[in-house]
């Protein structure tokens, strides 16, 4: 069951055009499936601040990619993706973190630190060829 719920976020998410990967839209998703997430978690005093601050670096990891794609220059973009590593690589701390305050969750929040690091992966690959470009 759990698989099957998190299988379209590992599944390539294409636009009109077949060859084109859209990140927009997967980071989209990821957004959505956290939030379906939290909303099944109790709120208590320990798992509120960490929910909150979950939805808000996951979220964040979208928004900022949308403003990185309406970039008004390269330094713009370059900024914009950097904060969408960042949050990504934040959002991968608070699942941890979560997934030990709820351990019956652990399984849900592995599948979602995964797909999280995936994102930090390529958006640390996005940077280090906008850095390489710029250097040479």
């Amino acid at each position: 069951m759990i698989n099957d719920q998190f299988s379209m976020i590992n599944q390539k998410i294409i636009t009109n055009d077949s060859n084109k990967y859209d990140l927009e839209e997967r980071t989209a998703v990821f957004a959505e499936k956290v939030i379906d997430f939290c909303k099944k978690i109790p709120q208590t005093i320990i798992t509120a601040p960490i929910l909150s601050q979950l939805i808000r670096s996951t979220t964040s990891v979208g928004a900022n990619y949308c403003e990185a794609n309406s970039a008004m220059s390269g330094k713009d973009f370059r900024n914009k993706i950097g904060i969408c590593r960042k949050e990504a690589r934040e959002t991968c701390y608070w699942l941890r973190i979560l997934a030990r305050a709820i351990p019956q969750q652990k399984e849900e929040c592995r599948l979602l630190w995964k797909e999280a690091h995936e994102l930090l992966l390529i958006f640390s690959a996005i940077t280090s060829k906008k850095r390489h470009r710029v250097d040479n």
